[in-house]
C-alpha cells in the first residue's frame, strides 16, 4: 500500500494521522534564537500566548531535509511507494526538502507533491491521498487524482490585521491593500500559491457574509467540494460558519481545523477562512 506523509501546514487531526498511520513533519518555528518543532515542541495554545506577549514576530523555517530522511529510512525498506504531499512551493520550503531528502534514496519511488495551497484544503488532499492507498489505488494513479485537484482548489480567508502578512513577505498583490486598512475588510485568497486581494468589504460582518455567498456560488453541493473551514483563535465563528454552509449545501460533516503556529506566524490571531474544491 502507498505510503503517506505530510506534515504541520495541513493542519491534520491526530486521530487521522493515526488511522492511516500517516508521519507529520513539523515545521520548525523560531522566537529569537529558540527553535521549536511545532506540534511536538510547541502547542498551539502555547504558541498564541507567546506570539502575543513577544515584541517580535516569531519566524518560521521549512523542516530540514533531514526529518524526511529519517521517515525514508524507515519506509522505504518496506518496498512501497511514498508521495509526500505538502504546502505550495510560493510560501514553504518543504517540498524543496522533501526533494533533497528524497535524492539520497535514488532507488525508491517517491513522490513529492506540490499542492499550491495550504492548511485545512491541503488536509483534504492528504486525506483523500489516504482513502485511495487504502482502497489499493497505484501511486501513479493517486498522484493523477491529487494533481487535478490543485487548480480546483479555492481558499477565501478573513484577517483581523495585514501586519503580520506584510512582515512575513507572504502578500504578494495584497499589499496594495496596507495604505487603506483602516478603512476596509479584505477578502484574500490564494492565487498560484501566494496571497492575493479578491475582494473588499467595509466591514467584518459584511466580509463575512461574502464569504459566505462565495462558497455558495462555487462550491459543489452534496459534500462533492469538500468544504472545510479553518481558523486561528475564533473557534466559535468557525464552528458557526461551517453549521450555515454544511446545511446550505447538504454536506453533513464540515471539517473546523485550527490553523497551526507556521500558518498563524504569517496571517496572525483571527483568520477566519473557507477552502472547497471546485468540479472539473
Amino acid at each position: 500500500m502507498v505510503k503517506i506523509i505530510t506534515d504541520t501546514t495541513a493542519c491534520l487531526p491526530p486521530e487521522l494521522a493515526h488511522k492511516y498511520q500517516i508521519p507529520v513533519i513539523p515545521q520548525v518555528i523560531n522566537f529569537g534564537e529558540e527553535s521549536y518543532y511545532e506540534g511536538l515542541e510547541i502547542d498551539i495554545p502555547t504558541f498564541m500566548q507567546r506570539m502575543q506577549a513577544s515584541k517580535e514576530l516569531p519566524k518560521t523555517a521549512a523542516p530540514p531535509p533531514e526529518l524526511f530522511v529519517q521517515e525514508f529510512e524507515r519506509l522505504v525498506p518496506e518496498g512501497e511507494a511514498i508521495l509526500c504531499i505538502h504546502p505550495s512551493s510560493e510560501v514553504s520550503g518543504t517540498v524543496r526538502s522533501a526533494l533533497v531528502a528524497a535524492k539520497d534514496f535514488p532507488d525508491a519511488t517517491i513522490h513529492v507533491i506540490d499542492t499550491r495551497t495550504v492548511s485545512s484544503p491541503l488536509g483534504t488532499m492528504v486525506e483523500l491521498a489516504a482513502q485511495y492507498a487504502e482502497q489499493g489505488l497505484a501511486v501513479e494513479e493517486i498522484v493523477s487524482r491529487l494533481k487535478s485537484m490543485v487548480g480546483r482548489c479555492r481558499v477565501y480567508f478573513l484577517v483581523s490585521t495585514l501586519e503580520y502578512l506584510a512582515r512575513g513577505g507572504r502578500i504578494g498583490g495584497a499589499s496594495a491593500l496596507l495604505g487603506s486598512i483602516l478603512q476596509i475588510k479584505p477578502i484574500l485568497t490564494l492565487k498560484d500559491g501566494k496571497v492575493e486581494q479578491h475582494e473588499r468589504e467595509r466591514t467584518y460582518k459584511r466580509a463575512v457574509q461574502r464569504l459566505k455567498e462565495l462558497v455558495l456560488e462555487q462550491a459543489p453541493p452534496n459534500g462533492e467540494g469538500y468544504l472545510s473551514i479553518m481558523h486561528a483563535g475564533v473557534p466559535e465563528e468557525a464552528q458557526k460558519l461551517a453549521r450555515e454552509l454544511g446545511a446550505a449545501l447538504n454536506q453533513a460533516e464540515v471539517p473546523v481545523r485550527d490553523m497551526p503556529p507556521a500558518i498563524v506566524t504569517h496571517g496572525g490571531p483571527g483568520i477566519l477562512g473557507v477552502a472547497f474544491f471546485v468540479k472539473e
